[in-house]
């Protein structure tokens, strides 16, 4: 289910005819469109010293050149922020995807940190629920995000509608800052990760520690900067870089939100496949996913170096957040409430504006939006995207993911924990699919099972239609029930097994009497994400839907949003619906245990 259409999607890079050759990925290597100044790099690594001044520019560019012009005429990469002058380097498509990806990640670790340090250090009511929903980067689906920023910086989006009432605008927010709108959108799922790796990280920090260092004489803040942010580092590296990694690999928020004219490399890749240029598609694909597997192994590396964070034998003491009036005036509660301000608007402001959205328009309340809905559904034709065979398709997947999911996973948490040193790289290899993005698993699904795959004898193994699709989102969603498992079951006492064994126990029953009790917790957790994350798959979903009546609430928000917005953000308020209620599941049944 893994292996192959990856396996397949390579295949179509390096063999031609039956021959192997590179000559794809060289083309591409050498192509000044995908790499920019590299690419002369590439056709020619000798003459690397005359090329050491464009290399510079490009690895220290923090803008785009709009000279970079897609085969497509009159679409370009625009401006990241108005005003900002352009440089002459080219970045490339490839070099446009990292430099968005870190402006998303610099974001997104400007916004987790300041609520790591409210949550870890402050006390007050609704702290806990706060910290329960820093796990809504893996619940939330990217394009009822994408719609959701859509409904709040759109021309009649909520932003305008407010500015509207002092008689300022409208603003064509999307249209003048594309890249913008995207970081903000990338920053909203991903801040909130590294906040929770942060607060996890602060709460583990002994205070006799910084008790220590300020008995020998060491400042408050000294104490903070020598003995807390040491600690803190290797939390705040593990959030960036898998920031980094999730923005590498985007693809809803862009393609919603920007399309072509801010295309990454997914996204072009989506585009390749819909032109039916497979060849140069699964070019990009194995490149990409060289790129982001390597990525994730150093990400494993570094989390098994760091082997989690022990809770502190003494944490520090969380103080009132507003304990009277007086302190509640200070500069530094003053600059929370105002973070708290912008953190509302970020992270609360486009789900509000979704539903809003879902039940306004220029005039005011009205239905109309599920009414259109409702008239579709009513209709019935065949070609046209119904909402409640959407719904119905989106619930029976998200069913029998979970039937696929969870023991996948629970079988390779029990390889990674038994493995010993050999762990790190099983576990890099289960966590492939984190490392390959949804639209190159659903195109080597495509061309590979779905088209279906020769075997010796004469045999041939095809998967089609709604299987192809659960295949798809259980293999994305395995590799959180692993990460929701494995920790638990590395951290239970192995004396009870032996105990267990030396009753006569096989190792089989004392794994699931005594082992799997335990942590079933843990499994429940799993199966809520592998749930949630079923839900909203688009990715790969988007591909293996084309053409057939398997298409999901995703896969039809985005149909919808191609032609009248107002749909596609009721259609988008019922997909939140749903996947609130997973977010209950997991907040009740599995907060105790981290992605």
């Amino acid at each position: 289910m893994l292996y192959v259409p990856v396996g397949v999607v390579f295949v179509n890079a390096v063999v031609e005819d039956g021959v192997p050759t590179l000559e794809h990925v060289a083309a591409v290597l050498t192509d000044p469109f995908y790499f920019g100044a590299l690419a002369d790099v590439f056709a020619d690594p000798l003459v690397i010293r005359t090329h050491l001044g464009s290399l510079a520019a490009w690895l220290g560019a923090v803008s785009i050149s709009v000279s970079l012009e897609y085969p497509i005429p009159g679409v370009s990469l625009p401006v990241p922020w108005p005003g900002v002058e352009m440089p002459d380097v080219r970045t490339g498509l490839f070099g446009f995807t990292a430099y968005q990806a870190a402006l998303s990640t610099a974001a997104s670790v400007a916004l987790g940190l300041p609520a790591a340090y409210v949550l870890a250090n402050y006390e007050f009511y609704g702290r806990r629920t706060l910290r329960s929903l820093t796990i809504l980067p893996f619940v939330l689906p990217g394009i009822m995000v994408a719609v959701g920023f859509y409904a709040m910086f759109g021309r009649a989006g909520t932003l305008n509608t407010l500015l509207g009432l002092v008689g300022i605008g409208p603003f064509a927010f999307i249209e003048a800052a594309p890249l913008a709108v995207v970081i903000l959108a990338h920053a909203f799922y991903n801040a909130p990760l590294v906040a929770r790796l942060t607060v996890a990280a602060w709460e583990s920090v002994d205070v006799r520690t910084v008790e220590t260092a300020r008995s020998l004489g060491a400042s408050k803040r000294r104490a903070f900067r020598d003995v807390v942010v040491p600690q803190l580092v290797p939390a705040v590296l593990t959030g960036a870089l898998l920031t980094f990694i999730f923005t590498f690999m985007t693809f809803p928020i862009v393609l919603a939100l920007g399309g072509l004219q801010l295309a990454t490399v997914e996204v072009w890749i989506y585009d390749r496949i819909q032109r039916l240029d497979v060849v140069e598609a699964a070019t990009l694909a194995i490149l990409e996913t060289i790129l982001s597997l390597g990525l994730t192994y150093a990400y494993l590396r570094y989390e098994s170096a760091q082997a989690g964070f022990s809770q502190a034998a003494s944490r520090p003491a969380r103080e009132a957040l507003f304990p009277d009036l007086r302190t509640a005036c200070s500069p530094r509660r003053l600059a929370i409430v105002g973070y708290g301000l912008v953190a509302l608007v970020l992270f609360v402001g486009p789900m509000a504006s979704l539903v809003v959205g879902s039940v306004t328009d220029g005039s005011g309340l009205t239905l109309r939006n599920y009414a259109f809905l409702l008239e579709r559904q009513l209709e019935g034709a065949s070609f046209q995207t119904l909402p409640l065979p959407a719904i119905r398709n989106s619930l029976l997947f998200g069913v029998a993911t979970l039937a696929v999911a969870v023991p996948m996973g629970v079988v390779l948490s029990v390889l990674t924990v038994r493995a010993g040193r050999s762990g790190t790289v099983i576990d890099t290899l289960a966590m492939l699919p984190l490392a390959v993005s949804g639209v190159v698993f659903g195109i080597g699904l495509l061309q590979g099972l779905v088209f279906g795959v020769s075997l010796p004898g004469g045999w041939r193994l095809q998967i089609t239609g709604a299987v192809a699709i659960v295949v798809a989102h259980a293999v994305a969603a395995y590799p959180f029930v692993t990460r929701n498992v494995s920790p638990l079951l590395a951290n239970l006492d192995p004396a009870m097994v032996e105990s267990a064994r030396a009753l006569g126990a096989s190792r089989l029953r004392a794994l699931l009497d005594i082992e799997l009790p335990l942590v079933a917790h843990g499994i429940v957790a799993g199966a809520a994400f592998a749930f949630a994350i079923s839900i909203g798959e688009f990715s790969s979903t988007v591909i293996l839907a084309s053409g057939s009546e398997s298409y999901t609430m995703p896969v039809a928000v985005e149909r919808y949003l191609g032609r009248r917005s107002g749909p596609a953000i009721a259609m988008a308020t019922v997909l939140l619906v749903v996947t609130a209620a997973s977010f209950v599941v997991i907040d009740r049944v599995g907060g105790r245990g981290d992605p």
